[in-house]
């Protein structure tokens, strides 16, 4: 089990929260192709159950995970705790007597289970038919079922109480296409694809957030920068919420932003000015969105990998590769062009040029992240044979990144 990757992608709901996870795995013995259904996902069951833990991977929400019929047939699956997954049973799982039992058997004792990944006709519905009072979910791939039948299709799904999941969600107009067509999840890193309004620049109010950033990055006077910040009300707001939250851990609340600034100093709270810029509301009721996750994610996976390739990196090479992780979703944010909203920025060169270029050992750290979000483990296996690096501390910086990511979100909750 050492060289096996676990990785996990997002399951939002209609209103683009954050419903559940799909976990993956892979055995790096076996490239990038699993050709044992079975064991890879009594690996992933395993792995979240005995290795990583159920909160520290899954923070509090539920897995789908993949099962081949070998699998949901084995006595086993009656020992796994319902409470944590959903099974997805992939297309290859003919519909026969003995399936049919055991999907009843496990709804009796309160398993949720799915359809994996299918396109969805006739044919479709008529496999299918004899479990659907059975399922929860269905998974169905976008790319083949958004046309007038695959919308007849989904109604039909839904009067049997299914909620239908669409996968492989491109950009924005295909998540409203799939909502329109009756969809109430989604998956996919839709949500971090920027929506660029061409020949627009950053307006007044963006301009604010990256006048305060630069002003965080130089030697303006702390007196002018409480003044600047206190004239942005939203943004002041925003950040006394987060200082008095419960990711941090000060003695007495926090009241004024000077106080703010002599207790904290200015990189790090220019770093969190821009996490905060990612939060789509001011209200304490309102969760933090996918993106916003994502973005938290990244900044501690390109720190994390840093100080793998880099152990004495000092801290101003650890505040460029947070900025990178930072400033890499901010075209989607801003619906700006990233290099327009750079332009404005105090930024170094090498950051510039691992945003802009993936250049140097900042942009190779930045094409990882992607990768792993992507699960593409070769690319992954690729850059630690480049850098002489152990898999197994690559996947000690993904799960360390998405245990930091649940404990943000959970203190937040918990504030």
């Amino acid at each position: 089990m050492k060289n096996a990757y676990i990785g996990r992608q997002p399951i939002l709901d209609a209103n683009g929260k954050l419903f559940a996870y799909e976990v993956l795995y892979r055995d790096s013995k076996e490239g990038a192709h699993v050709t044992n259904d079975r064991y890879a996902s009594a690996a992933v069951i395993n792995n979240i159950l005995n290795r990583f833990g159920t909160e520290a991977l899954l923070g509090g929400r539920r897995a789908f995970i993949k099962i081949d019929e070998k699998f949901l047939l084995n006595d086993l699956i009656f020992s796994i705790p319902n409470e944590f997954f959903v099974f997805s049973l992939l297309e290859s799982v003919e519909m026969n007597e003995r399936v049919v039992e055991r999907l009843q058997q496990l709804k009796e004792r309160g398993f949720i289970l799915a359809i994996n990944d299918t396109a969805l006709d006739e044919a479709i519905l008529q496999t299918y038919s004899e479990v659907l009072r059975e399922l929860s979910y269905i998974k169905i791939n976008t790319n083949t079922c958004l046309n007038a039948q695959g919308k007849e299709s989904i109604r039909k799904l839904k009067s049997f109480g299914l909620e239908i999941i669409c996968t492989q969600i491109e950009d924005d107009e295909h998540y409203s296409l799939a909502k329109d067509f009756g969809c109430s999840l989604f998956q996919g890193y839709f949500f971090a694809k920027p929506k660029i309004i061409q020949n627009k620049r950053c307006d007044a109010n963006q301009l604010n957030v990256i006048k305060l950033y630069n002003l965080l990055l130089q030697d303006a006077d702390i007196d002018e920068i409480t003044s600047e910040f206190e004239k942005n009300h939203v943004i002041a707001f925003q950040l006394l919420q987060f200082i008095n939250s419960g990711a941090f851990h000060f003695k007495n609340r926090i009241s004024s932003i000077h106080h703010i600034l002599t207790l904290m100093g200015r990189i790090p709270l220019a770093q969190w000015l821009m996490l905060m810029i990612y939060s789509k509301s001011v209200s304490r009721d309102e969760e933090y969105s996918p993106l916003l996750l994502m973005a938290i994610n990244r900044t501690r996976l390109m720190q994390n990998m840093l100080k793998i390739i880099q152990p004495d990196a000092q801290r101003n090479a650890l505040g460029e590769a947070y900025f990178v992780g930072i400033l890499s979703l901010m075209d989607t944010v801003f619906s700006v062009e990233l290099k327009h909203i750079l332009e404005h920025m105090c930024i170094s060169e090498a950051v510039s040029n691992a945003l802009l270029k993936e250049e140097g050992i900042l942009g190779e750290l930045y094409i990882l992240v992607r990768d792993i979000e992507d699960f593409n483990t070769q690319a992954i296996e690729d850059f630690a044979l480049k850098h002489k690096v152990e898999l197994e501390k690559i996947n000690s910086a993904v799960m360390e990144s998405i245990e930091h990511v649940n404990d943000f979100e959970q203190s937040y909750h918990a504030s």
